[in-house]
């Protein structure tokens, strides 16, 4: 029995833009419209994987997103067949990856847009490649920054914040540290993250003026985490907590001294940063083996 060829493989970075307000999430889901499903069913059709005999592609994120949650600047990878990919010009003399943006772009909704694709470096791994993760959380405080416009990905709070005291508060908490009492518990699973950055401001121009915004960077996020900081900086922002009282739930490590998780709806995935080239595959060999070893952890 001839057992068929495994096809040669390349794989492409994609990079990625969303509005999660019509999505259940990055991740697919039986019967459910996601960001990870529309992206597979698009390649698939684009590329003609299944009609060939091949298997559909299957994608790989650098940080999922919960339902309504937004992005910018979502990076994924995908390894396609080197017949698929170098057919998809077609009689053009167009370059593959151009060809590839203009193919996903006839197929694809008007909430999410691929729109950079290239041939990875060697090493690349969306995931386990990455140095770091930036999210923005959008919250309109004041009647006049409620613009309906950017109503999908602002959040309007009734009553104005103090973004110092929010501010103050979220600079101590930046820096190894274990997040527990912001996180969703996960079996196995560690709560120690690297909060490289934590930041609340006022912009007074640009697109985001007038908006409360917090800046959160880390190496990567435990389920829930952003949104547990934010609704729990938004308590600080309304004086019902002293600024040294985020510090304090920290320490505890218990999430029921946390605030609420807050809506979606405001957060956006605005960046992944990866290491140089010649570090990517080092990057990802290391984190890979960190995240088996948490999952192995009894």
């Amino acid at each position: 029995m001839l057992v068929p060829e495994t096809p040669a493989l390349t794989r492409i970075r994609l990079d990625v833009a969303y509005r999660g307000t019509d999505f259940a999430g990055w991740a697919r889901q039986p019967e459910l419209r996601t960001v990870q499903g529309e992206l597979e069913a698009a390649l698939d059709k684009v590329l003609r994987a299944s009609a060939r005999g091949l298997a559909a592609p299957q994608v790989t994120v650098a940080g999922r997103t919960d339902a309504g949650v937004h992005a910018r600047g979502q990076v994924v990878h995908v390894d396609i067949d080197l017949d698929g990919w170098r057919s998809l010009p077609g009689r053009s003399d167009r370059p593959e990856s151009e060809a590839l943006l203009d193919r996903l772009a006839g197929v694809l909704g008007d909430d999410i847009v691929v729109f950079a694709a290239t041939i990875a470096p060697s090493g690349f791994d969306a995931r386990f490649s990455a140095l770091s993760r930036t999210y923005k959380y959008r919250i309109a405080d004041r009647y006049a920054a409620r613009d309906p416009l950017r109503a999908d990905w602002t959040l309007w709070h009734r009553g104005e914040l103090d973004e110092a005291a929010m501010n103050e508060a979220a600079q101590e908490v930046t820096g190894l540290r274990d997040f527990a009492a912001f996180c969703k518990p996960r079996p196995g699973a560690t709560t120690i993250r690297q909060l490289q950055q934590f930041e609340w401001q006022r912009p007074q121009s640009g697109p985001d003026a007038g908006l409360v915004v917090a800046t959160i960077t880390s190496d990567a996020f435990c389920h829930n985490m952003v949104r547990a900081l934010v609704g729990s900086s938004i308590l600080i922002g309304q004086g019902k907590r002293p600024a040294d009282w985020l510090a304090a739930v920290l320490a505890s490590k218990d999430r029921a001294n946390a605030g609420a998780v807050i809506a979606a709806r405001g957060l956006t995935l605005e960046a992944v940063a990866y290491p140089e080239d010649e570090l990517l595959a080092q990057r990802a060999q290391a984190i890979r083996a960190q995240r088996m070893d948490e999952e192995i952890r009894p």
